[in-house]
């Protein structure tokens, strides 16, 4: 290992590549700024002959500018909705009814599936009539006319 200092590139091309390792397996997004600035760093050695502790001053500076100007940047915002709550999901989304309702039962067509529905505030509904979700119990729709 006495080559490494002597090489400054590859000694931070590996301490970015261990970062971004760590990164990538914890999902963290902490580590991706300190990653970029030990590549740059490393291109900065490569240029122009620095000595290690310039090299780490640059490197530390780096990271603390990168990391404020990517949470500003790129704020962490929560997610949407989850893609796979049916019941958020579907909520005010506009079908058509491919059966009769009878008793206040039949079925609709919503979001390119067929649901088991119940129909709000009426009996009956004919066939082809546009309907509204609003609110999902389990796998039947409670929908409305449209």
């Amino acid at each position: 290992m006495d080559w490494l200092p002597q090489h400054p590139f590859l000694l931070w091309i590996a301490v970015g590549a261990v970062l971004l390792a760590i990164e990538v397996g914890t999902g963290s997004g902490w580590l991706l700024w300190p990653a970029g600035s030990a590549v740059v760093t490393a291109l900065l050695a490569l240029a122009m002959p620095l000595d290690p502790s310039l090299q780490a001053v640059v490197f530390a500076v780096l990271t603390i500018i990168t990391t404020l100007a990517g949470r500003h940047f790129f704020p962490r915002r929560p997610l949407a909705a989850d893609i796979n709550d049916t019941a958020t999901r579907l909520a005010g989304l506009e079908g058509v009814a491919v059966t009769e309702f009878q008793a206040g039962r039949g079925r609709v067509f919503v979001d390119g599936k067929e649901w088991a529905a119940e129909l709000q505030g009426a009996a009956s509904l004919a066939t082809g009539v546009k309907i509204v979700v609003v609110g999902v119990h389990g796998a039947r729709l409670t929908v409305k006319q449209a």
